[in-house]
């Protein structure tokens, strides 16, 4: 199966191939800003960002939406079969992605009738994932490609067979009209609008007055809209946001108290606890030519 087009300028590292899945972790080296046309034929397409996206990256399906709205790309983001989606970013650099192809029938079998209406609303919520089983999976089967022992494929077929049916729930949990329970668009952007502003993360209650809605509301209705707690979410986006920082000349001290630490101290123990590593160890292996992450 070749590359597609919008990752001409990738390099497959490494991949493992199951009946129910084709799984490669991808490194990109862009010079530029992408701007490239990304379609998908008999496959479900899932990318999971290792590394922080390139600023504003945003994808458009063009044929259904024309061609002035994007909407953001987030950590994860999904392309279904059959679509063709533009992506933008506003500037290039190095990222590396799991990515996992799932053939249609493998997820569609578990669809009522056999299928999904791929209606606006169900293309825009694929384009930013925040789902941990989702999340959990796509990272279980980047750490069976990168390092594959004894029994991984039957490892990550068995993994791969567990996300068909987490995607299948996600986008059938999603259709017309607001969901039963959830947030509105205009809240959700909101939310991301502030977490993404420099300085200590937002109170529930700072982010609850700015939907209008109580605490509790807000707690639910973001479950409901994104299926994970709000709390996760806002340390992912903080974990995120550091990535980001680690890959400028700011120092890890000052990289710490612009995100609101209390301290070097905590800042690394936040990040490891969420990543694995230190920053320091995150700086030097984004660094590293032979790097993937």
């Amino acid at each position: 199966m070749p590359p597609p087009e919008t990752y001409a300028e990738s390099l497959f590292e490494a991949e493992l191939i199951v009946p129910s899945a084709l799984i490669r972790i991808m490194r990109l080296h862009l010079d530029q800003p992408t701007d490239r046309l990304f379609y998908r034929t008999d496959h479900y397409w899932l990318d999971l960002c290792l590394t922080p996206r390139p600023e504003k990256a945003r994808g458009c399906y063009r044929d259904r939406w024309g061609p002035h709205r994007y909407e953001p790309l987030g950590e994860i983001f999904l392309v279904p079969p059959g679509e063709a989606i533009h992506i933008r970013s506003e500037t290039g650099g190095r990222q590396a992605s799991v990515i996992c192809e799932i053939p249609a029938a493998a997820i569609n079998c578990w669809l009522d009738d056999g299928g999904i209406d791929w209606t606006d609303r169900r293309l825009a919520a694929g384009l930013d994932i925040t789902h941990p089983h989702m999340r959990a999976c796509l990272l279980r089967l980047a750490d069976e490609v990168r390092h594959p022992g004894s029994g991984s494929a039957i490892l990550a077929e068995l993994i791969a067979r567990q996300l068909a049916i987490e995607v299948a729930r996600y986008c059938q949990a999603i259709g017309e009209g607001p969901v039963s329970g959830g947030l509105s668009s205009w809240q959700l952007r909101r939310i991301e609008e502030r977490l993404h502003e420099p300085g200590a993360p937002p109170s529930l209650a700072e982010l609850a007055a700015l939907c209008n809605l109580s605490a509790r509301q807000l707690t639910r209705g973001f479950r409901t809209a994104r299926g994970c707690s709000i709390g996760n979410h806002i340390a992912q986006t903080r974990i995120d946001m550091a990535k980001r920082h680690l890959a400028t000349q700011q120092s890890i001290k000052e990289i710490a108290f612009a995100l609101g630490f209390a301290s070097p101290s905590s800042f690394a123990y936040a990040f490891r606890r969420a990543t694995g590593t230190t920053p320091r160890q995150f700086r030097q292996r984004r660094l590293s030519p032979s790097s993937s992450g």
